[in-house]
């Protein structure tokens, strides 16, 4: 019994760390996306969307799927929990409407 639960153990650490291993290089991947922080604005009125040149696209590049979704699942999540309507975003005469 207790060889068992040592190994329970054992193995359930090796998961929260290998968690915790994730959670840091996921971050490390996202800080590596500074090349993009001026095309995830919008442009002024009138001006074109910028093309990310390819310091962004290859940081982007390096996003892991689970990394990028988990982030959107994150952020998608801020507004209930923050006591905010949920936003959408579509397009009506050019304008993007908040609704909840």
């Amino acid at each position: 019994m207790l060889p068992t639960l040592a190994l329970l153990l054992l193995v359930a650490g090796t998961t929260m760390r290998g968690a915790e291993a994730q959670q840091q290089s996921c971050a490390a991947q996202l800080a590596q996306l500074a090349p993009c922080a001026r095309f995830s604005v919008p442009p002024a009125p009138g001006q074109p969307l910028p093309v990310p040149g390819a310091e962004c696209c290859s940081a982007l590049g390096a996003v892991s799927r689970d990394c990028a979704c988990g982030t959107l699942d994150i952020i998608n999540s801020l507004p209930a929990k923050c006591g905010l309507p949920r936003v959408t975003c579509r397009k009506t005469d050019k304008q993007f409407a908040v609704t909840d």
